[in-house]
């Protein structure tokens, strides 16, 4: 159910990227989905994000920079080893040159650079470009 929620999110913030708009309100919510948008946002493809009532529903607004072109989270589980992880961003993402590949590690939730300088594996999250 988790990675439906986060799916539905990504697919919300792809849709109002396409229109132009500027904020985008996603809801429900998930732990999993702040730290995937935190990272979004550490790399600079969202502008900054609200978390309001986190003990209920609750609901994300999201400020959009127009940066991001695709972001899916992937349903289904698939375990990566931390010396197979750039291969799998090689399948991926369209380039090497931008995006990057959220897993979910012993360490927390890392983006594919991070956990490869960490040397962990775990499991693909998502991937945004």
């Amino acid at each position: 159910m988790g990675r439906r929620i986060l799916n539905d999110a990504l697919r919300a913030i792809v849709n109002a990227e396409r229109r132009g708009k500027a904020t985008v309100e996603l809801q429900p919510i998930s732990t999993v989905m702040s730290s995937f948008l935190n990272i979004m946002k550490y790399r600079g493809y969202i502008k900054d994000f609200q978390v309001y009532d986190p003990h209920r529903v609750g609901k994300i607004n999201v400020e959009l920079l127009g940066r991001v072109n695709d972001c899916r989270a992937l349903t289904y589980r698939q375990d990566v080893k931390a010396r197979e992880i750039e291969g799998y961003t090689h399948r991926a993402l369209p380039t090497r040159q931008w995006g990057y590949v959220v897993i979910t590690t012993p360490d927390g939730v890392l983006d594919h650079e991070e956990a490869i300088k960490r040397n962990v594996g775990g499991q693909v999250l998502g991937y945004f470009h």
